[in-house]
């Protein structure tokens, strides 16, 4: 099997999260610039088979698009024209980065280690792949 990558999109920062080859944990992988994910993808990619991007997708209280869905829907353009072969699933990220922050606090980290957004963003993309992971 191959695994599942997750992406946390945003404008600065991206979060990225990957299984297991078997698909079955979810864990952290890294935090990227955004002006770098794509190049960061191909690296990946060529060195570990990925067969499915989950890619959060911010959305209102009231089930509507996010306004930040307007930055990544050109990212989603570019990630399939680069990896067509590599279909692409979106997932609900609504209080991710809340649930991030609180998993932080949970997990014993000092004050200044909780204002690591690179983490944040890091574990927020783990959140949505476990979600992923148990809608499958």
């Amino acid at each position: 099997m191959a695994r599942i990558l997750a992406i946390d999109y945003g404008m600065k920062r991206t979060g990225i999260a990957i299984t297991d080859e078997l698909q079955i944990i979810a864990s952290g992988l890294t935090t990227v610039n955004t002006k770098d994910l794509l190049a960061f993808l191909k690296d990946y990619v060529a060195k570990e088979r990925v067969e499915l991007f989950v890619v959060g997708e911010p959305k209102q209280m009231d089930n509507t698009a996010s306004e930040s869905e307007i930055l990544i829907k050109p990212f989603l353009d570019r990630l399939i024209k680069e990896f067509p072969e590599i279909p692409v699933k979106r997932v609900d990220e609504r209080f991710t980065s809340k649930m991030a922050f609180q998993t932080m606090i949970d997990s014993g980290l000092k004050k200044n280690q909780r204002r690591n957004k690179a983490l944040i963003d890091e574990i927020s993309a783990t959140l949505i792949l476990q979600s992923y992971l148990n809608t499958k």
